[in-house]
């Protein structure tokens, strides 16, 4: 009877799948054209509240990396990926779609320049991509997955933190699939309910052996994404879908890398430090020009990049100059990296701190569809709680 719950559960899920992969072709993009751009000039200021909780920032144009190219996430994503496939002829990308460019269009092309023996399609089977990946990294060749959505990753969990993650390790270093990245879209996306909304990044930073990844940017996708790829660990790299037509700007056209492990520290200040990833960033960085304005108040704002291993140094180096530290995710509260940060800084930084850390983040809830509004941790909840701790 298990066994046939579980077929029966399998070809629902293909049907839905199916279905849901239908619609989104008839769509065109992914993303509905409704979703970035309103039908109508009367709709424009609803539209506006119900999917833009935060406004992209762009970050300068970058002129050490040679001639740019204006890009959205998901072109800069292709370009990391073609610039992967041109440079290394091991490199094979595979997945579910990804031949026909996949649900989100970030291998468009890919298989008619590289030819149908290093981009093609798998079946609908997560654990069997990433066994799959894991076999080719051990030859030594270069693997790149894609699961479809970071909500249907769990399936193969098992296979990243028993074994991809282990393999090092159990071989005594005699063999390893350091070669393998996962990419997977990721993150709230304005529709995506509960199975196409999750922010899984906290149940892999518990697991010694990977590196975990989230961009906010086109041009942080490209260099970190490359970084991944080119890294001897095994990596997840996790994009944030909403920005793949939302977040726009000067990437450059030659490969190029931005270190692994590294926060960045996007703005400069003396009295508060916020700290995000993926999305969030540009959330907390509105948060900041509205401290500064409202409150007077000098934010330092932080993107950290890497969930694991992540950078100790730099947040402690900031939460001893400020006293104060925010963290805002869009995963549930409970057992979020949040929590991560705020216990390695309260034992590295106790004396420093002027009030409690604030974290703030999703609701202990499964992800909801037209509650998503209230469910995200959007400027309003994160100048509450900052405004709180300058208070304290």
């Amino acid at each position: 009877m298990a066994a046939t719950a579980v077929t029966a559960g399998r070809l629902l899920r293909l049907r839905a799948a199916g279905a849901e992969g239908h619609w989104r072709r008839l769509r065109g993009a992914g993303l509905p054209g409704g979703f970035l751009q309103p039908a109508s000039a009367d709709g424009d200021a609803a539209q506006r509240r119900q999917v833009a909780h935060f406004t992209f920032q762009p970050d300068p144009e970058p002129l050490e990396y040679g001639q740019t190219q204006k890009m959205n996430l998901f072109q800069a994503v292709t370009s990391a990926l073609d610039n992967s496939l041109a440079k290394d002829p091991t490199a094979v990308i595979f997945g579910e779609d990804v031949a026909f460019g996949g649900v989100f269009r970030c291998t468009v092309g890919l298989r008619d320049k590289y030819g149908k023996d290093r981009v093609f399609n798998t079946p609908l089977c997560e654990q069997g991509i990433v066994g799959f990946g894991i076999g080719i990294a051990v030859t030594g060749a270069t693997a790149i997955a894609e699961i479809q959505f970071a909500d249907y990753i769990f399936p193969a969990f098992d296979q990243i933190v028993n074994e991809a993650a282990k393999y090092r390790y159990r071989s005594g270093d005699l063999f390893n699939c350091g070669s393998l990245t996962i990419r997977s879209p990721w993150g709230c996306v304005g529709h995506g309910a509960l199975y196409h909304s999750q922010s899984p990044e906290a149940f892999f930073a518990h697991c010694p052996g990977i590196k975990v990844v989230i961009p906010r940017s086109p041009f942080q996708a490209k260099g970190l994404l490359l970084s991944c790829i080119e890294d001897k660990n095994p990596c997840i790299f996790f994009e944030p879908k909403i920005l793949y037509r939302a977040a726009v700007e000067q990437v450059p056209i030659e490969p190029y890398n931005i270190p692994l492990s590294q926060a960045e520290v996007i703005q400069e200040g003396s009295d508060v430090t916020l700290v995000a990833w993926g999305t969030q960033v540009h959330v907390i960085r509105e948060v900041a020009s509205m401290a500064h304005e409202k409150l007077g108040v000098s934010c330092e704002v932080i993107d950290l990049r890497t969930i694991i291993p992540w950078d100790v140094d730099t947040v402690c180096k900031s939460v001893i100059k400020t006293g104060r530290l925010l963290v805002s995710h869009e995963a549930p509260l409970t057992g979020g990296f949040a929590s991560e940060i705020s216990s390695t800084v309260q034992e590295e930084c106790f004396l420093n701190l002027e009030a409690p850390i604030s974290r703030v983040c999703g609701y202990d809830t499964p992800f909801p569809h037209i509650f998503e509004p209230f469910y995200i941790p959007d400027k309003w909840k994160c100048y509450d709680a900052l405004r709180k701790m300058i208070n304290y």
